[in-house]
């Protein structure tokens, strides 16, 4: 297969060294033989396969369906302790979901998928939820006596339903609607924003995908107004914790630290850490590999994201008891 015209694609520097995502019984999801070509047709992405048998699927990341979305939110909603609320409703009409649970006095949100296309999120939050409605898990256990969850693990359904990669029905991109929501283009952060006005926030994470960059990584709050003591302290901590627990997350690579006082506030993490004081920020997941510990089959894939949800949930465990 050729796609060409790619050096207009929204984001051509994802396109060196990626593999494209393939599947035959869309359940294992591999890596197909791919190559980029920048010069041929205006970009050319050239993807090699030989499916063994007649049926093969491509994607560019492995996609998280809204059918598996309302399955991961029923079976969450249905375990002890967790109650089910929609927030507010999509410019379509769907609900905008969001799972609670815990009874300590810790007010944790983690929201995904505000941008759709970037689907690694969604598995994020289905390992993230395994281990907080596992009962045996005592890392969930732990963190549900010590916090109060708020998750909306699809911050984004109609532009998911849609196959839009970063924007809603209205061809809004959320992550550029925090400052000022509106209902007439951004009904679901007016909603989630909202929500938040009511529980405060103490700990927020807004989990995406990252076209270009080989790794996972975090992105701070650096950049806001009125940073506050304390603050980024904690925001590194974490990180440093995250770094030392897993090897599939890495500091090296990221984007540039805003400079003091520019801090785009219309962004999650900028306006959630400004406006509540809290520790906050953006875990970006790659759709190529974690080139610090490649993966030749499938590279990063559904099962290491999940993974990562649960390893992020062990880093905040050890951040909430270990000392400021």
């Amino acid at each position: 297969m050729r796609i060409t015209g790619l050096n207009g694609a929204a984001y051509p520097m994802g396109w060196p060294n990626y593999r494209a995502a393939m599947s035959f019984d869309r359940t294992e999801w591999l890596r197909a033989d791919t190559h980029w070509d920048e010069r041929a047709d205006d970009g050319t992405l050239i993807i090699r396969a030989r499916p063994p048998g007649d049926l093969a699927w491509f994607a560019y990341f492995a996609p998280y369906s809204l059918e598996r979305h309302h399955d991961l939110v029923s079976r969450a909603a249905t375990c002890s302790g967790v109650s089910h609320a929609s927030l507010g409703t999509s410019l379509d009409g769907r609900p905008i979901d969001c799972l609670t649970m815990g009874s300590g006095g810790k007010t944790v949100w983690l929201i995904a998928r505000q941008h759709p296309g970037e689907s690694m999120a969604e598995w994020w939050m289905e390992g993230a939820l395994d281990a907080l409605t596992d009962s045996t898990d005592p890392v969930g256990r732990e963190l549900r006596r010590k916090c109060k969850f708020h998750i909306v693990p699809n911050a984004n359904p109609d532009g998911s339903f849609r196959g839009h990669l970063r924007t809603n029905a209205a061809g809004t991109n959320l992550n550029r609607e925090w400052a000022e929501p509106s209902a007439e283009k951004s009904p679901e952060v007016v909603a989630i924003r909202k929500a938040m006005d009511a529980s405060g926030v103490d700990f927020f994470m807004d989990v995406h995908g990252d076209e270009a960059i080989p790794g996972n990584f975090l992105a701070g709050f650096e950049g806001i107004p009125d940073l506050r003591d304390g603050q980024r302290e904690g925001y590194e901590r974490y990180k440093t914790i995250l770094d030392r627990r897993t090897p599939d997350f890495q500091t090296a690579l990221g984007y540039p630290v805003a400079t003091a006082g520019k801090g785009n506030l219309a962004m999650a993490t900028n306006q959630v850490a400004q406006r509540f004081g809290c520790v906050a920020m953006t875990l970006e997941m790659p759709f190529k590999d974690h080139n610090a510990a490649p993966c030749q089959r499938q590279g990063w894939s559904p099962e290491r994201s999940k993974r990562l949800g649960r390893d992020c949930l062990g880093a905040l465990l050890e951040w909430l008891d270990s000392p400021a």
